[in-house]
């Protein structure tokens, strides 16, 4: 059976502007969705329905070659219009083959996966239903408003482990044919089948708050699954890691910093093992400099506000993808570096927001081997154990 996803992608969202294309995690929202239609094995054409110039410039920008942009009308593109607008201005106009399957995915899911688009096709094409919707397992107790219990008897309250709880639309995807969308003008119809999906997927990034936390559960469980690249790049930052962050100055005046001789091994490992080395960091002084000549940093970025933006060149250049990249650093100015790359750690030292992204918290300081620490318990073990990458489909779309 082929499969058409069907992404609805506004430009328009009051309470977050610029949502769909906001950085989540060191991408655009939206990129997580689209990489996991592209990657998926049972997804022959992915379109991005929009009426904004940008989004249509930044998902373009992807080049995925699953993935093609549909300009959405005036109509459909309102805060009232529906997303069955949207969907059925399509099909209408482009009439593709009615057979086929059609998925309706929302960006505001990022943490849905190729293996669940596998998963879910597989079982649609079974044919045992007409419509499938993806949903979270709630193992809460529901009262209605005047105080009647939903979903359990409270005179036989069961444990929480005895308890099945309730399924709940997590609103990641829709699952029916393209003729049944045209011929019911809804998402889903006939018979429907949920399919189950990890309690953290309940998250949808509708509201501001939502955004912080969305970051911190895709660190954590993208990291439980394995699905990283290679380290090719280990860049720190200097004063607070590479150093205890203290001031010192000689009798002259002069200003000295202490380095420690464990992190100056840890460079030479790195090179030892085929692997980039930089030094990123916000001050501009002759310190940090020498300090880099002396471990032979392949790259030193000084003086720098912007870390992500130095990083994201930085891989252009060098053909890497920020997944490749190993960062550690532990102030608020190495935040969005560090939710960006693949790899993050900082020192016992860093501060709390910091301590919360990460995947690495080390036990040893900023300035007594935190980087040695990290390099020998992490980023050497993953350079010989080889990391996984994303699956090798035949990225060839069939058209629909």
């Amino acid at each position: 059976m082929n499969t058409l996803a069907f992404v609805p992608v506004r430009g328009g969202s009051k309470a977050i502007p610029g949502k769909n294309v906001r950085p989540f995690c060191g991408r655009p929202l939206v990129w997580w969705t689209l990489r996991a239609l592209e990657d998926s094995a049972r997804v022959d054409r992915v379109v991005v329905s929009t009426d904004c110039p940008d989004v249509m410039q930044i998902v373009e920008s992807f080049e995925f070659t699953k993935v093609e942009v549909w300009r959405r009308g005036e109509a459909s593109a309102t805060d009232r219009a529906t997303t069955e607008s949207a969907m059925l201005e399509f099909l209408e106009a482009t009439r593709p083959d009615p057979s086929a399957a059609f998925v309706l995915v929302q960006a505001t899911s990022p943490f849905t996966t190729a293996d669940d688009f596998d998963r879910a096709l597989a079982r649609f094409e079974e044919g045992s239903t007409d419509s499938m919707l993806s949903c979270v397992r709630l193992r809460r107790f529901f009262w209605s408003d005047d105080g009647h219990a939903i979903n359990y008897d409270p005179d036989a309250r069961p444990r929480r482990q005895d308890f099945d709880g309730t399924l709940m639309e997590n609103g990641a995807f829709y699952v029916s044919t393209i003729g049944r969308v045209l011929a019911s003008k809804n998402r889903i119809s006939g018979s429907i089948e949920p399919f189950e999906m990890p309690p953290h997927t309940a998250l949808e990034l509708d509201e501001p708050e939502d955004w912080e936390i969305g970051e911190l559960l895709m660190r954590k469980h993208a990291a439980a699954r394995g699905n990283r690249r290679a380290i090719r790049l280990v860049l720190t930052d200097v004063d607070g890691v590479l150093t205890d962050g203290g001031m010192y100055y000689s009798e002259s005046g002069d200003e000295l910093k202490r380095f420690n001789t464990l992190d100056g091994k840890a460079f030479e490992l790195l090179r030892d093992a085929g692997i980039e080395t930089g030094i990123v960091t916000a001050e501009n002084v002759a310190l940090n400099a020498a300090r880099a000549r002396k471990v032979k940093a392949d790259h030193v970025f000084q003086g720098v506000t912007d870390k992500l933006g130095v990083v994201t060149r930085l891989c252009a250049e060098r053909g890497f993808d920020l997944s490749e990249v190993a960062y550690i650093g532990d102030d608020l100015n190495d935040l969005e570096l560090l939710l960006a790359v693949g790899w993050s750690a900082c020192p016992a030292t860093a501060t709390d927001r910091v301590r919360a992204v990460v995947d690495h918290v080390c036990e040893r300081e900023g300035g007594r081997g935190c980087l040695r620490e990290w390099v020998d318990r992490v980023v050497i073990p993953a350079t010989q154990e080889g990391a996984t990458t994303h699956a090798d489909v035949d990225r060839t779309p069939e058209r629909i």
